[in-house]
């Protein structure tokens, strides 16, 4: 997964909202190592101190914890998981409805066309 990073918005949330879809996603799985600090960081292409503010972020909302001895991992914790997961998903949809609306269409009509795509691809 590679880092896509908007140079007009501030690098620490985005970082730090890639990381949790790395970790719904499955691609940092629960109770598992999360790379080093500076490791992350030159994978993105930042500073260091920039990807520390994305992992502390990730830790204040519970989906990582920091340990001296075995550096961060993420959470094991379901319910956290669940939750940030079930937040994203209301994210993509939020953004699926704000796309369609700039494009014209009513958010019931939106809603008719994924129906529609969804009875097509299945």
């Amino acid at each position: 997964m590679d880092w896509k990073l908007d140079s007009g918005l501030p690098i620490w949330p985005q970082l730090t909202q890639q990381l949790k879809r790395r970790i719904v996603t499955g691609i940092y799985p629960p109770g598992s190592r999360l790379p080093s600090v500076r490791e992350l960081a030159a994978e993105a292409g930042v500073n260091p101190n920039t990807m520390q503010r994305a992992l502390v972020q990730l830790e204040q909302e519970g989906l990582a914890r920091a340990d001296r001895t075995a550096g961060r991992q993420v959470t094991q914790n379901g319910e956290v998981l669940k939750a940030v997961r079930l937040r994203e998903a209301e994210s993509v949809i939020r953004d699926y409805f704000e796309a369609m609306s700039a494009l014209g269409w009513s958010r019931e009509r939106a809603v008719e066309l994924l129906l529609e795509r969804i009875k097509e691809e299945f």
